[in-house]
């Protein structure tokens, strides 16, 4: 059973849906973690207070460091990578992990980031737990979420959230084991084979009554 409602519709939604999955529904609008082509072609600008470089094994290590790409940044307070060149390189950052997407934030303990071509493509974040938050300019309302690992696919437009995730959009909230935020149909996904003995919750809360 599978059903797909826009936000404004989930006070509609049956409870039954509470210990179902898998479902679909968009729960919050993420604007600004949708990348634009502008900048996956912007140059590569990377800022550090120290640096290592070891030439013969391609090994790099930093401190206090800052990786940009137009409207996207990594910080952290250690890095360390296979490739300077970014052509096909991997990268760790370790504490106070900040990464910035359009108008979006996820902040973690730990993240991998992966580049291709120049290109920043996927970043997988971890913490206990790893968070992402962003101010939905239409509504006002704080669109959060966070799970052990949220794995985001920047060039697919997918976010992860895995291991004990929750999805609030301000006003609504979505917990599971696994959760699927597709970012181009603002959908959200909780597929029955990814809860593993968890169940789906969703619990709404009815907006305000205006007085007369």
């Amino acid at each position: 059973m599978a059903a797909s409602f826009r936000s404004s519709r989930l006070l509609a939604v049956p409870l039954l849906l509470l210990a179902r999955a898998p479902w679909a529904a968009t729960p919050a609008h993420l604007p600004g973690l949708k990348v634009s082509k502008q900048t996956l072609r912007a140059p590569i600008s990377l800022v550090a207070q120290s640096s290592e470089i070891d030439y013969r094994s391609n090994k790099l290590l930093f401190r206090k460091v800052k990786i940009t790409q137009g409207s996207i940044s990594v910080s952290a307070d250690l890095a360390h990578a296979t490739g300077l060149d970014f052509e096909n390189s991997h990268w760790v950052f370790l504490g106070n992990v900040h990464v910035v997407v359009g108008q979006g934030e996820l902040r973690s303990a730990e993240a991998d980031i992966s580049f291709a071509h120049k290109l920043l493509t996927r970043a997988i974040v971890t913490g206990t737990p790893a968070q992402f938050s962003q101010r939905d300019p239409k509504t006002g309302h704080l669109v959060q979420g966070h799970a052990q690992r949220i794995d985001y696919d920047i060039r697919q437009g997918i976010i992860r959230l895995s291991k004990d995730a929750w999805l609030s959009d301000g006003q609504n909230q979505i917990r599971g084991e696994s959760l699927k935020y597709d970012i181009a149909a603002r959908r959200v996904i909780a597929a029955a084979a990814d809860q593993g003995k968890s169940r789906v919750r969703i619990t709404i809360t009815p907006p305000p009554r205006h007085k007369p």
